[in-house]
C-alpha cells in the first residue's frame, strides 16, 4: 500500500474523530464548523477509504461500532500530537520570550513577587506565566518549563531542584478559641481541611505525630490559598505549606495552634524538556535556581 493510500483525508479524520467524541453528528459539526449532513459525508467518505463502517446507524442516531472505537483510539493521540505542533508552530514566540507553567499558589505567593528582580537582571528577556496544577506533556503544550511538586519523576524531562517545604497546621484564632487545641490528638476529631492533590496529608501529619488516624474526608480545595481563605473564615483546620501563608500569619488571619511541621522527601523542581537548552531558558533556569537557595525556604 502506498503512503498516500494510507493517509485518509484530514478533513474526514478530523470529522470522524469529532463525531467519536460526541456519539453524534449535529454535535460534531458543530465543533468542526460543518452541517450535520456534511460531517455525514466526511465519515462515509472515510468508512469508503477503509473500506468498512466505523458507525452503526438506527435512523438519526450513530454508535460507534468495535471497528469505530479501536479506530478512533488509535488515531486520537496521533490528531492531539498535530494539534498540538501546530500550534505551538503558529504561536511562534521571539528567543528572548518563555512560557512558564507554574502551581498556582506558588507562582502567586513565591514566583511572581520575586520576577521584577529577574526583569532587573535580564531585562531583554520576557516570560509569560500560566497556572496549572497537573502534569502535562511538553510535547503536547507551548511551554518551555514548569514547576512542578513532587519527586524528580517528570517523563522525558530536565530536574533542577528548588526547595522543600514544611507544612504547618492552621486555622483561625476564633475557631481555635472554640475547638482548643493543646496536642496533636486534639486534631482528630476536629473539622479537617485538605488540599486536593494531597488527600493524604493528614493521615501523614497523624502517622508522624504517633496517632493511629486515617484522616482523608472533608472539603476539599485545589488551591493552597482558597484552603488558606477557608480556614481563615473558620472552616477548620488545614495543613498549609508555611512559605505560602506569610501574610496571613503576619496578619494574625491565621495561627498554627502545634509546632508540628510536616516535611516529607517531596519538594520542588523546575522541569523542562530533556534536552532544551536555549540561552533564555538557561538564563531563566540560572536564576530560579539561585533564587530558591538564597531566599527560598529550607532545603
Amino acid at each position: 500500500m502506498s503512503e498516500r493510500r494510507a493517509l485518509p483525508p484530514m478533513g474526514a479524520l478530523n470529522s470522524f474523530a469529532a463525531a467519536a467524541r460526541h456519539g453524534s453528528f449535529s454535535r460534531a459539526g458543530a465543533e468542526v464548523g460543518l452541517t450535520q449532513s456534511a460531517v455525514s459525508r466526511q465519515v462515509a467518505l472515510l468508512e469508503d477509504w477503509l473500506q468498512t463502517p466505523l458507525f452503526t446507524r438506527s435512523g438519526r442516531r450513530v454508535a460507534l461500532n468495535a471497528e469505530g472505537r479501536a479506530y478512533a483510539e488509535a488515531i486520537g493521540p496521533a490528531l492531539d500530537r498535530i494539534r498540538g505542533a501546530t500550534t505551538r508552530l503558529l504561536a511562534r514566540r521571539p528567543a528572548t520570550e518563555l512560557n512558564i507553567a507554574t502551581l498556582p499558589s506558588f507562582g502567586m505567593r513565591w514566583l511572581a513577587p520575586r520576577l521584577p528582580r529577574f526583569t532587573a537582571e535580564h531585562p531583554q528577556l520576557v516570560v509569560n506565566f500560566a497556572a496549572r496544577s497537573r502534569d502535562f506533556d511538553f510535547g503536547q503544550e507551548s511551554f518551555d518549563a514548569a514547576i512542578h511538586f513532587g519527586h524528580a519523576d517528570w517523563p522525558d524531562a530536565a530536574h533542577h531542584f528548588l526547595f522543600r517545604e514544611e507544612a504547618i497546621p492552621v486555622c483561625a484564632p476564633g475557631w481555635l478559641a472554640a475547638n482548643p487545641i493543646a496536642t496533636a490528638a486534639d486534631v482528630a476529631d476536629k473539622p479537617l481541611l485538605f488540599q486536593s492533590s494531597r488527600r493524604d496529608a493528614w493521615t501523614k501529619w497523624f502517622r508522624a505525630a504517633g496517632i493511629e488516624a486515617r484522616a482523608e474526608s472533608g472539603p476539599t480545595f485545589e488551591h493552597f490559598l482558597m484552603l488558606a481563605q477557608a480556614a481563615a473564615a473558620g472552616a477548620g483546620i488545614a495543613l498549609i505549606p508555611s512559605f505560602l501563608i506569610g501574610p496571613e500569619l503576619g496578619s494574625g488571619a491565621l495561627v498554627s495552634p502545634l509546632d508540628r511541621p510536616l516535611s516529607t522527601d517531596e519538594a520542588y523542581y523546575l522541569v523542562h524538556p530533556a534536552g532544551a537548552a536555549s540561552p533564555t531558558l538557561a538564563a531563566f533556569v540560572a536564576w530560579i535556581v539561585r533564587e530558591a537557595g538564597t531566599e527560598g525556604p529550607s532545603r
